[in-house]
């Protein structure tokens, strides 16, 4: 039988992962620290608990032990591909699209911002000057493709659905959950940014598991197909509750309460290319988006994170509604101000091109 090792296994996509090894005859070990276990791992699955952050950890936990297949998904995955060369015949890494150059700093990148659709031949952050969290997920990257030539890797998005330790769609549940009559949006929500939902981006790495000549060596970017405004994200959250909950659009440089749901305090899209993953591995997405999020909704009602507990501050999301309230207030009190200046222009919205009503006229009746 096959042998797998799963780094993690408890986050987001692990369960998926985990039990699409077994579903594929895999004899399953996950490595984690053993802080929370999950329902979803059966108990035929190994565990070895230890710290995957540190290299001699991970020594003295994987000592005298080989695998078929690792998938690293957690820890510091520079440290478990180095401990892991000889040790397994196939290496898949998990990263992250931050390491971008642009997606942290726009201003890094002329004109600022990333390309839409972003593909995996953007530039990386090459140093810690330019951005250090960015520079170490893509130097990360770059250590696991020199020690295992064969590995595929995998830059992944925001990740939503059950165990996300920063679940941004708890900001707009809560919110319902608590009444609010309006949600303040950045620039209206309009900003677009790839998502992936667990199962989804499980589908994806086990496309590689299955596909090891096509995918050695490779780096895919991965996440829904469909990608959303954030607005729209609003909106199928609400469906999903039953709730009507009125937007309410506040410049980004002013809209504090916007930020966390925003991913990061800039108004830049950051939108993947999935086509080399969609041509090279076939990928679509295992779960629509709007069922996906109607699911995720559905576990967090069921699942409701602690008020004020450790994933609400990690959020930082502090729940100010009185501080939303005078914020409102204010930009209502501008508008009515802002509607009373004079603008000497009129506005029909013809489109530009004429219509004569008689052969030879040169301008029609409305001067065009």
């Amino acid at each position: 039988m096959k042998t797998a090792l799963v780094v993690g296994g408890t986050g987001p996509t692990g369960p998926f992962i985990v039990n699409g090894l077994l579903q594929r005859g895999y004899r399953v070990t996950i490595f984690h620290r053993g802080t929370h276990e999950i329902p979803e791992i059966p108990p035929v699955v190994e565990h070895i608990h230890g710290d995957p952050h540190f290299r001699e950890t991970i020594e003295e936990a994987l000592a005298g032990r080989s695998f078929d297949l690792t998938i690293a998904t957690y820890g510091r995955i520079r440290f478990v591909a180095e401990a892991l060369v000889g040790k397994t015949g196939r290496f898949i890494g998990i990263g992250g699209v931050a390491g971008y150059r642009g997606y942290m700093d726009p201003s890094r990148n002329v004109p600022a911002g990333l390309k839409v659709p972003t593909p995996e031949s953007a530039p990386l952050v090459a140093s810690e000057e330019e951005h250090r969290f960015s520079y170490l997920i893509a130097m990360t990257e770059a250590i696991v493709m020199q020690h295992h030539p064969t590995a595929t890797f995998f830059r992944y998005p925001y990740v939503y659905g059950p165990y996300q330790l920063v679940p941004r769609e708890w900001c707009v549940i809560r919110r319902i959950l608590d009444k609010r009559p309006y949600i303040i949006l950045a620039d209206g929500g309009l900003m677009l940014s790839t998502h992936g939902y667990a199962a989804n981006l499980a589908h994806a790495v086990l496309l590689a598991v299955d596909q090891p000549e096509v995918s050695a060596g490779q780096i895919y970017n991965c996440g829904d197909e469909q990608t959303f405004t954030l607005h729209q994200w609003v909106e199928l959250i609400a469906q999903e509750m039953n709730y009507r909950l009125e937007i309410i659009s506040l410049p980004h440089a002013v809209a504090f309460p916007a930020w966390p749901m925003a991913l990061l305090a800039t108004p830049h899209h950051r939108v993947m290319d999935l086509s080399k993953i969609k041509r090279e591995l076939g990928y679509t997405d295992l779960v629509p988006t709007e069922e996906a999020l109607a699911r995720t909704v559905r576990w967090y009602l069921a699942h409701p994170p602690e008020r004020g507990g450790e994933i609400e501050r990690r959020l930082q999301d502090p729940f100010d509604y009185a501080a939303e309230d005078r914020l409102v207030a204010i930009f209502r009190e501008s508008l009515q101000r802002m509607a009373a200046v004079p603008f000497a222009m009129e506005v029909t919205r013809p489109h530009p091109y004429a219509h004569p009503k008689e052969p030879g006229q040169l301008r029609d009746h409305r001067d065009r």
